[in-house]
């Protein structure tokens, strides 16, 4: 998976927030304060689609786009993919596990204990 370019990430966030298929008007809506040309949007919104971060589907003559797949989905997918960059991935799951918050390594825990339990 690759990753987003700010302004990608900001689209991301918005259709993410969301939570509903949204045209690239209506995205352009919520960034007005970049003061973006529509033609910018659309193009953004292709090239995520293209990437596999978005899904669309027509609407009469506008398409509507939402995400492929959840923040969470895409932010274990980073993580994943920062594991695979050490050479030592017990040492970094070590490290990381100890970064964690009391509740955080709760959750953790949980998680496993569910998987070990299917």
């Amino acid at each position: 998976m690759k990753g987003l370019g700010e302004l990608e990430r900001s689209i991301m966030d918005i259709l993410w927030a969301h939570n509903t298929p949204m045209t690239a008007r209506e995205v352009g809506r919520h960034i007005a304060d970049r003061d973006l040309a529509p033609t910018t949007v659309m193009t953004v919104l292709d090239r995520l689609t293209r990437k596999g971060f978005l899904a669309r589907t027509r609407d009469g003559r506008a398409w509507r786009y939402q995400p492929a797949a959840s923040r969470d989905a895409y932010v274990a997918e980073l993580m994943l993919e920062a594991l695979d960059l050490t050479g030592d991935r017990s040492a970094a799951l070590t490290r990381f596990a100890q970064a964690v918050s009391g509740p955080e390594a709760e959750i953790l825990r949980k998680a496993l204990t569910e998987l070990e339990d299917e």
